[in-house]
């Protein structure tokens, strides 16, 4: 019996030993990490309001994709010079020719090097991101680690297609906790050194993680939001389509 009881006591100590040792990660990984990101904000701020004052902008030409149907102008319409190609129908019963889409001028910030905060994201109606939050060039731990995460091979906020931004949801600071609280034609906005871009949101979706066609380029100008899901699981991903609606290209893309 005594051998017994001394086999007892040592499964029951081990067993309390790695109970601690459970909540002293989960406590580490729920708030350490979270008070570190929180006072990382202040420093990655700073940096990318330097970068709002120092990143190069130039002006670019930019070409709206050609629609997929055709124009058939009626008798007497009149169409702004250099929207159709020569041939197009004059008559009901001509099928027209496609849309020439006229050539734009959009303004294009330098890249930002990978790992630095190059833009701050707000979303109003979630309280720890109404003030904002950095958003850091890459989407690697480490990057994501200080702030959300820019998916590099996507284009920056404000410009032409699909934006892609990742956040934690649950450790370092989990900026994107509440993100599944977002409802159609809620606002964000991402200021970044061209200026502040404004989307609104058109959906939000549940997918399993190997589904990257949500990262693919879209026509206009979109934002897509990134974040684990359910709660405290990576077993599927949340994802956030925005719309952009203002901002210093908006009229060059969508007008």
């Amino acid at each position: 019996m005594g051998v017994v009881r001394r086999v007892v006591r040592i499964v029951g100590w081990t067993s309390i030993v790695a109970g601690l040792l459970i909540l002293g990660f989960v406590a580490q990984q729920l708030f350490v990490t979270t008070w570190f990101a929180q006072q990382n904000q202040e420093a990655l701020v700073q940096e990318a309001e330097t970068r709002f004052q120092e990143a190069e902008i130039t002006e670019v030409e930019y070409t709206p994709p050609a629609p997929s149907s055709t124009t058939t102008p009626g008798v007497g319409t009149t169409l702004p010079p250099g929207e159709v190609v020569p041939g197009a129908g004059g008559s009901g019963n001509d099928p027209g020719a496609p849309l020439v889409p006229k050539k734009r001028t959009i303004l294009v910030e330098s890249t930002p090097e990978k790992g630095t905060a190059f833009a701050i994201i707000r979303i109003p109606t979630i309280d720890r991101l109404k003030d904002g939050w950095t958003v850091v060039e890459g989407v690697s731990i480490r990057d994501l680690k200080n702030g959300a995460g820019h998916m590099p091979r996507t284009p920056l906020p404000g410009q032409p297609g699909n934006a892609v931004i990742s956040g934690h949801r649950t450790t370092y600071g989990a900026p994107f906790h509440e993100l599944d609280t977002l409802n159609p034609g809620d606002i964000i906005e991402v200021e970044t050194a061209l200026g502040t871009h404004t989307y609104a949101v058109r959906e939000t979706i549940i997918v399993r993680p190997t589904e990257l066609w949500v990262t693919e380029p879209r026509d206009g100008a979109w934002l897509t939001l990134t974040t684990c899901h359910p709660k405290y699981s990576a077993r599927q991903r949340l994802i956030v389509f925005a719309e952009l609606i203002d901002g210093p290209n908006w009229e060059a893309i969508y007008a």
